[in-house]
């Protein structure tokens, strides 16, 4: 776990698991709860407490390929797993999720060009009104649409030609 936590740009992040026994009641007689340090300081604290958006995002992310690891899961849906990252951080999460993927199905929502570019393939999701009702459609994109996508993520709605490029880039594996 402190590996990939550092992998995920959180190189100072430790996990504890704190196991106490409990009266039974509907799932045994433990009690479990994750205790978060994003700090080296000492302090674990729980995650639900102390732990940012970005940071759970990161986390979930950690411990879900972990236990894909572990258990053999088919699929494992992301959403919005790029929450409170950008740069490196977003790259090593997309790095990962790409090495989940030679094993299984991932779907990811996400607004991050590092992760998107790691994709087989790219779903494009949208709103519309219909008769006067908001409808949410979802698109395959052509490679040479996935280009235009990711390039908008980096650059706006009309990109340059060094945020296609960055794009294209993106997108080799």
């Amino acid at each position: 776990m402190n590996e990939l936590l550092q992998l995920v740009g959180m190189p100072n992040a430790r996990l504890q698991v704190s196991i106490t026994d409990t009266a039974l009641h509907l799932y045994g007689t433990d009690q479990i709860e994750f205790l978060f340090d994003a700090n080296k300081s000492n302090r674990f604290e729980p995650i639900r407490k102390v732990a940012s958006g970005g940071e759970l995002s990161r986390l979930m992310l950690c411990i879900k390929s972990l236990v894909a690891e572990k258990i053999d899961l088919a699929t494992l849906i992301f959403d919005e797993i790029d929450t409170g990252i950008s740069g490196e951080a977003a790259k090593q999460v997309g790095r990962i999720m790409k090495a989940l993927s030679k094993n299984r199905q991932i779907i990811c929502i996400t607004h991050q060009p590092q992760i998107a570019g790691k994709a087989d393939a790219h779903f494009y999701v949208y709103k519309e009104e219909q008769t006067g009702t908001i409808k949410t459609n979802l698109r395959l994109l052509s490679n040479e649409e996935r280009i235009v996508k990711i390039a908008q993520m980096l650059g706006g709605e009309t990109p340059s030609v060094a945020a296609l490029e960055n794009a294209k880039e993106m997108m080799q594996v």
